[in-house]
């Protein structure tokens, strides 16, 4: 009696264990930062939509891939520790320097991230520290620390999608940069830390020279307009003065053919009476005269006490 319950409850039991299990695997999830890839018979194809989907249990099985960016470093860990081994590298003027990198990528192919190769975050890692040696070898210590560093990330960032596009391993790089780049001594560090400083120096200087030059060319262009302008006001100024005393003369010069004598009689007087104002006279007499009268202005008014001997001297 007591087998014959036992199996009259548990066989029930069994089957609903068995069915509950079956139906958990034959639903899956995708979120929405993964896709999946369900497998039949070994045959792989991708799933990306998300939500709820159904598999075959036992004869379909399903591997999920984060599609996120995801990232890992060189040259440091994850305490910030430096790593030599990663990090030292040889310069093309043969000088040492500790260079930090930081790669991104995301899976873009998650059937070939799964099976392509076995692990292909590692094969990413090898070929990005390939590339990077490569690149850092082929630039002087100056552009590594200092002036190279967004061309040399550009470099490195198109030879490793270069090299990922040969492998074909479902990875695709996002981008890859500089964290840090140092000598590996102190007193080095020290001397490239003066030499950028003395180049910050230098672009500072350029551009207050430049600002400074931005200020005074417009200045010096409207002192120099100002003199055109006045020298074309005299240059006219002067032909004009040139053209009037030209006319003058041909005037005159028309009258004197005419009248010659004349002419030149009128021209003495007016000649006499620009001279006669600023005229000094000098009168030599006898013993009892006045040898010398200067200047001739006060006899010539009448006012002077010696005026009239003066007016019968001439006469």
């Amino acid at each position: 009696m007591g087998k014959k319950i036992l199996r009259r409850f548990l066989l029930p039991i069994i089957v609903i264990i068995f069915a509950f299990f079956l139906v958990l695997n034959s639903v899956y999830t995708i979120r929405e930062q993964e896709q999946a890839v369900l497998t039949t018979f070994g045959v792989a194809s991708a799933v990306t939509d998300p939500g709820l989907h159904f598999k075959i249990p036992f004869i379909q099985n399903v591997r999920k891939v984060n599609t996120t960016i995801q990232g890992f470093s060189l040259g440091y860990d994850s305490g910030n520790t430096s790593n030599e081994a990663e990090s030292l590298m040889i310069t093309s003027d043969y000088n040492f320097v500790n260079v930090d990198f930081f790669v991104e990528y995301k899976v873009s192919d998650p059937v070939k991230t799964l099976y392509a190769s076995e692990e292909p975050i590692v094969i990413l890692k090898n070929i990005a520290q390939s590339c990077i040696r490569t690149v850092i070898g082929s630039y002087d210590v100056d552009s590594v620390l200092t002036t190279g560093k967004n061309e040399i990330q550009a470099v490195i960032r198109e030879r490793i999608i270069s090299q990922l596009e040969l492998h074909d391993i479902g990875i695709q790089l996002v981008n890859i940069t500089i964290q840090d780049s140092e000598p590996p001594t102190a007193e080095v560090m020290e001397a490239f830390k003066a030499v950028e400083t003395a180049k910050q120096g230098k672009e500072t200087s350029i551009n207050n020279a430049n600002k400074y030059r931005n200020e005074k060319i417009p200045e010096a262009e409207a002192q120099v307009d100002q003199i055109l302008q006045n020298a074309q006001a005299a240059k006219e100024q002067r032909i004009n003065e040139a053209n009037g005393q030209v006319a003058r003369f041909n005037a005159m010069y028309q009258e004197y053919i005419k009248n010659p004598v004349v002419t030149k009689q009128r021209m003495f007087y007016e000649a006499m009476e620009d001279i006669l104002p600023s005229l000094k006279v000098i009168i030599n007499g006898t013993d009892n005269a006045v040898d010398t009268i200067l200047p001739l202005e006060p006899f010539a008014t009448g006012n002077s006490p010696a005026s009239s001997t003066v007016q019968e001297g001439l006469n």
